[in-house]
């Protein structure tokens, strides 16, 4: 018999286990970050979420934990279960045998392998599915892995900090923070959830960054780092190439013979990935980059790169800090051909903070 739950209750549970999968942003990729609640007689009995590297999967997790309290419950998972064999078993498959007797889920996984199928096996079986639930909430939690699965590219967050005069740096004077410490902190927090971080050739000969996550507890959840160069020359001796996570290069031409001999070195933490086109195609990077599995990908820099994006069309978010400082005459604009203003006109603000004197401003594409 199935245990059904209030309405109010059901959209608890499933918030709740949309809220757990998205911890597992960032370490997840290329599978999404799913999260799971398995329910009886009102009370949680299991979770799960997505592991590093996609497996488990949030389903499986949760069961295993509920293990016999499981059956005749409810299962809240935040994505369709998959119906597929891959590197484990069918989640689908998983639930039948758990004895599970009701299955909520907000929406349905576009992979094509799983695209309803889950939820014809779930219902042939005679458990009965309510989908539709915090579908909005849902979307937003996997935007990522839809987009990839969709559209065959990463999800991209664009990351910009300017003065209070709109330059992002000084002449001739490497990198130099913008921004106070409060916002850098968080800037490190949102490198903890994504898959990438991108910056330009230009960047990197000029700034030598690492582009990892120094926050403590989150340092293991630093991002693949990439850069993108049309010409592929680049300073082999920079921080990302000899020291830290893995690190891809994105360009048409082929590495030279000291990278080659760096990338043995690294023992694949070095990767030289060839582009079709253009190294400033950045639609024939992003594709790369969703070919090897890439949910979302958050681009910090720097001026050229970011124009790059934003006139292809393709940054999705744009997450803005402004100081209240000026730079003054020296700065680098961070937009040459117009002010700031112009850049973000296509999007739409959905979240503002402070971060003690700077303010963030989190603008989404508008649909």
């Amino acid at each position: 018999m199935s245990e059904a739950q209030p309405l109010d209750l059901d959209s608890r549970f499933l918030a709740a286990a949309i809220r757990l999968g998205r911890l597992s942003l960032g370490e997840a990729a290329p599978n999404p970050a799913v999260g799971a609640i398995a329910v009886k007689d009102g009370a949680i009995v299991g979770r799960g979420r997505t592991a590093i590297g996609g497996r488990p999967h949030a389903e499986t997790a949760a069961l295993a934990e509920a293990g016999d309290r499981a059956r005749g419950g409810t299962l809240y998972v935040s994505l369709e279960p998959c119906a597929h064999h891959g590197r484990t078993p069918p989640c689908a498959d998983a639930i039948v045998d758990a004895g599970i007797a009701r299955v909520v889920m907000p929406i349905r996984d576009p992979d094509q392998r799983v695209d309803g199928k889950g939820v014809a096996k779930l219902r042939a079986a005679g458990i009965e599915v309510r989908e539709g639930l915090l579908a909005e909430a849902a979307e937003e939690a996997h935007q990522g892995y839809l987009m990839r699965t969709i559209e065959g590219r990463p999800y991209v967050l664009l990351k910009l900090a300017v003065s209070a005069d709109e330059g992002i740096g000084l002449k001739g004077s490497g990198q130099i923070a913008i921004t106070g410490p409060l916002a850098r902190r968080h800037v490190q927090a949102l490198r903890s959830r994504v898959d990438a971080i991108l910056v330009g050739a230009g960047t990197l000969r000029a700034d030598d960054p690492l582009l990892t996550c120094r926050l403590p507890g989150l340092m293991a959840r630093s991002p693949v780092r990439a850069v993108l160069s049309r010409s592929g020359v680049l300073p082999e001796h920079a921080k990302m190439f000899v020291a830290g996570p893995d690190t891809w290069v994105l360009s048409p031409r082929p590495p030279s013979l000291v990278m080659q001999e760096l990338m043995e070195a690294r023992d694949g933490a070095l990767r030289w990935l060839v582009l079709n086109g253009e190294g400033d195609n950045v639609g024939a990077a992003l594709a790369r980059l969703g070919t090897a599995g890439i949910n979302t990908l958050m681009v910090e820099g720097g001026a050229q790169t970011a124009a790059a994006f934003l006139e292809a069309g393709l940054v999705d978010e744009l997450l803005l800090f402004r100081s209240s400082a000026d730079l003054g005459g020296e700065r680098i604009a961070a937009f040459a051909n117009g002010p700031v203003s112009d850049m973000i006109a296509p999007f739409r603000a959905v979240e503002r903070r402070r971060f003690g004197p700077d303010d963030f401003i989190r603008y989404k594409r508008a649909a």
